[in-house]
Parts: C-alpha cells; sequence; structure tokens
C-alpha cells in the first residue's frame, strides 16, 4: 500500500484554501508551510499566462530523510506515509538536507523539524486530508497508488503524469497532471526581486543568480514560499576542526621521520586530535536546535544514519586517543605505538565519514560528488601536516606533505568547480562556488589563495602558515557547504 497524491494543474485556480486548510488543521507556524502554491508566469505582455504548481512532501518510496534521521524521528509508515514524531526530533536537519523537494522546515519554537504526514489523524480515521476537502475544483485527488482499483491509481495510468526531480531515484508519490514543464524543473525560471505584491524574502541571501546558468526565456516565478540556508558557519568550521583531528592522528604514526622530539614527539599528536574531537563534537551539540537531546544518536540511533555512523567513529577515535595518552604515561610505550597505527587507520574514517553523509544529502547534488571522499583525506593531511609544521623544525618529510597535499586540495577545488556534472542541481550548485561572495572576498579565489600563500609561509614561518593553510581552508569549507544550499529545490 502507498499513499499518495495526483495534482490536476488544469484544474488548479490558485486559490490557496489547501495551503490555508493545511496550515490551520496542523498549526503551522506563520512564514512555514506543509504546502504551498507556487506561481509562474509566461510571456510577454500582453500575451502572458499564469501558471499554478502546488507542491509538498512526496512520501518517497525510498525516502532520504528516513535513512538519514538519527534518531529515528521519521518512518515509512505501513500505508506508505512518511511521518515524523516531533517529541524524538533533535533538530539537525539533516533531513531537510536528504529532502530534494524542499518539503520540511524547522519550527523554530519548538525546536523541530516539520513536514506534511498526509493529515494521518485524518487518514486513520476514513477522513480526507484537510487539504483535498477544501479544494473547490477536486484538483487534489488522493489514494492507493498501488491499489489499480482506486481513482488515483486509474488516472495515472490513464493520463501523462510526471513526478519532481525524478533523477533522485527517491520513488516520489505525488503526481502532476497539465503542468508547466518548467515549474517541476527548479531553478530553470527567473527568480524576480518582487512576488506578486510583496518582496522575495531572500532567506538564502541577496545573491545573484549565476549568468552561467540559463534560465526560460520569458518565464518568471512571481509567487513561491522561501526556504533557509540551514546549515553554515559550524558545519564548516566541524570539516576544518575534524580534519585536523583526522590528520594529525593520521601522520601519528610517522612523528620521528617528520621530525618530532621529546613531548612533540610523544604526546603532541594524541593531544591535538583529542582537542579537536571535543570541538568538533562540541560544534555539532551546538548547531542542534535542541543541542541537549545530543545523546540521542547514542541512545536511540538509526544504524543507516551516517550521523549515526560518524558518531560512532568520533566516539571509538577519542577513546582510541585518551587510551594511548594514558598508556604513554604509564610507560606502555610499545601500546602507545602501536595504538598509533590503529590512530591512522581510525583517522581517515574520521576525515571520510563525512562524504558517505553527505551522498545520503539526496537534495544536495554537489555533496554526492565521487571526488569529495578522497578531498576530505587530501584536506585532513593538510591540517595534519599544517598542525605538526611548527614543532618540526624545517623537516623536509612533512613540508613535503604539506606542499602536496596543498596543491591536491587546489586540484580538487577546481575540479569541483568547472568539472561537468551529472544534474542540473548540482551544476548550479557549483556555478554558485564560483560567484558567492563574503563581504568583499570571494571565498573559492581568495581561500584558494590563502592556501598557497600557507605553502610559501611554511619555508620562513611555520606558525603563518599554520594560521594560513587553517583560514583559506575554513573560507573554501563555508563556500562549499553554502553554494550546495543555494539552487531552489521547487
Amino acid at each position: 500500500m502507498q499513499y499518495g497524491f495526483l495534482i490536476d494543474q488544469r484544474q488548479c485556480i490558485g486559490c490557496h484554501a489547501c495551503t490555508v486548510a493545511c496550515k490551520a488543521e496542523n498549526e503551522v507556524p506563520v512564514g512555514s508551510f506543509r504546502t504551498w502554491v507556487q506561481y509562474a508566469e509566461k510571456g510577454t505582455f500582453p500575451e502572458v499566462s499564469r501558471h499554478f504548481a502546488v507542491l509538498r512532501c512526496n512520501h518517497c518510496t525510498s525516502a532520504p530523510c528516513v535513512t538519514i534521521c538519527p534518531v529515528n524521528a521519521l518512518e515509512k509508515r505501513p500505508d506508505g506515509i512518511v511521518d515524523l514524531d516531533r517529541d524524538e526530533c533533535i533538530g539537525c536537519r539533516a533531513c531537510m538536507q536528504a529532502c530534494p523537494y524542499d518539503a520540511l522546515y524547522l519550527n523554530e519554537d519548538r525546536g523541530t523539524v516539520e513536514k506534511c504526514h498526509f493529515c494521518a489523524h485524518r487518514v486513520e480515521r476514513n477522513l480526507e486530508p484537510a487539504c483535498v476537502t477544501v479544494c473547490p475544483v477536486e484538483a487534489i485527488i488522493y489514494g492507493d497508488v498501488h491499489d489499480p482499483n482506486t481513482r488515483i491509481s486509474r488516472m495515472i495510468d490513464d493520463l501523462d503524469t510526471e513526478v519532481r526531480r525524478p533523477e533522485q531515484n527517491t520513488g516520489p508519490n505525488v503526481h502532476y497532471v497539465g503542468h508547466e514543464p518548467s515549474m517541476l524543473q527548479p531553478g530553470s525560471t527567473q527568480r524576480l526581486q518582487t512576488f506578486l505584491s510583496s518582496e522575495n524574502p531572500q532567506h538564502k541571501g541577496d545573491v545573484p543568480w549565476p549568468a552561467e546558468l540559463p534560465v526560460e526565456p520569458d518565464t518568471r516565478t512571481v509567487l513561491d514560499a522561501s526556504h533557509h540556508i540551514e546549515w553554515g558557519w559550524p558545519v564548516a568550521l566541524y570539516l576544518v576542526t575534524k580534519g585536523m583531528a583526522a590528520g594529525v592522528a593520521m601522520l601519528s604514526p610517522f612523528a620521528a621521520v617528520l621530525g618530532l622530539a621529546g613531548f612533540a614527539a610523544d604526546y603532541l599528536p594524541e593531544l591535538i586530535a583529542l582537542v579537536f574531537t571535543v570541538v568538533t563534537t562540541g560544534l555539532l551539540a551546538g548547531d542542534l536546535a535542541r543541542p541537549m537531546l545530543f545523546l540521542r544518536v547514542l541512545t536511540r540511533p538509526n544504524t543507516r544514519s551516517w550521523l549515526v555512523r560518524g558518531a560512532w567513529v568520533l566516539t571509538a577515535f577519542t577513546l582510541l586517543l585518551a587510551g594511548a595518552l594514558a598508556a604513554r604515561w604509564a610507560g606502555m610505550e610499545a601500546l602507545a605505538d602501536g595504538l598509533r597505527w590503529v590512530h591512522a587507520a581510525t583517522g581517515i574514517l574520521v576525515a571520510g565519514y563525512t562524504a558517505f553523509l553527505f551522498g545520503q544529502c539526496e537534495g544536495r547534488d554537489l555533496w554526492q560528488s565521487r571526488w569529495l571522499l578522497p578531498h576530505l583525506i587530501v584536506q585532513a593531511l593538510l591540517c595534519g601536516a599544517a598542525c605538526l609544521l611548527p614543532f618540526a623544525g624545517g623537516n623536509t618529510a612533512l613540508l613535503a606533505i604539506f606542499l602536496i597535499s596543498a596543491a591536491m586540495h587546489a586540484v580538487l577545488s577546481l575540479v569541483e568547480r568547472h568539472r561537468s556534472h551529472e544534474t542540473s542541481n548540482a551544476r548550479q550548485a557549483a556555478a554558485f562556488l564560483g560567484t558567492l561572495r563574503l563581504g568583499i572576498l570571494r571565498p573559492l579565489r581568495d581561500g584558494l589563495l590563502v592556501t598557497m600563500l600557507a605553502v610559501a609561509l611554511a619555508l620562513f614561518s611555520p606558525p603563518a602558515a599554520l594560521a594560513a593553510a587553517l583560514s583559506g581552508l575554513l573560507l573554501y569549507e563555508w563556500v562549499y557547504v553554502r553554494a550546495a544550499q543555494m539552487p531552489p529545490l521547487s
């Protein structure tokens, strides 16, 4: 069984009755929407036509929000409805990154994510969803799409229906007929500074649409719901601090070869890794809308989520580091040295698990690049080498690692910006990589320039090289995290 909707845009008059009914039925906060009506105008005066698209959760057959939720707050019910338990949600917003349809929003009063749940409380009593009940033209048809005897199933078979973003392979169960094609292709229409009767709320910043991205001629989005950037500086900084911890651990077995001696050789790698693993954990917990519930990631885990698997990796990494420090302090040098090889292997997992986490973010195609895993490992080596440089006395082996990883980071960054991307969402995000600004800075370009400056400084001032390398990498992570969230999903 699979409940679904068919939206007949041939009948829709854009009255917003469905939106109002949904907000009233489910106490949706002002400024947030579980279903909304997007308007587009096509043509030039006097030959102008207006088109509507009713947008909402697609109750996907393979729902990526369910897979990524770390605490099992989202579930795929036996009747196909994707439901959410607000009491269990910790506000990580990973589901919002996983959803290719912008169907979830954060209730800032509660600190929890919310979405359309097909009015499950009504359907369970054999009542229609609120949006279906109020539609004056019966443009919203609902039912079991797997039952060939239902009206919706017959209409899907008989009509030329379409679903949103089928390339994501999520199996969306909201079908459309009679729609303007561009309205189901996010980013294909012009997005103006003003809507029909209001300003266009720029929750993603007043950023011009990249000139290299074509849009449909004479087609404009004139009314839409706004969506926020959910992951910002904390996630960018987390990528850097995690890279520092992982990189130092990866280099720790070679401490003597890399020019470290005394305290720097015996204790420094573990101390740096441990401190920045704790900082990383703090950044992750602090970025939650309900940070006091952070431990639910461990006590109520969804084992399919890479947020949970990442938490396991960080926990094991922390315990191993603490164990190695204790062994060294107790004089068990052989055990401490042996654990460094375990640190190196675990450090690769610490550096790389984010690639698998981002891979579960089906709404952000830029993050699903096959180049991300090697890039994260290269970044970790860059961070690790930068952290150890001030203590290595100009060691040539460590300098070589620093120079090579910096060069590889620059190459991989430019590859991600300029390579051919498979989907329109990824192409749009890659274009934003080059156009986003941070004040007077262009983070992609300037971040790479600062990284190259760090390479020059490494020969003369290792502490300055450390500061420059981490600053340049932080600029890159900021633009990388933000650019993926810039393209519209609806």
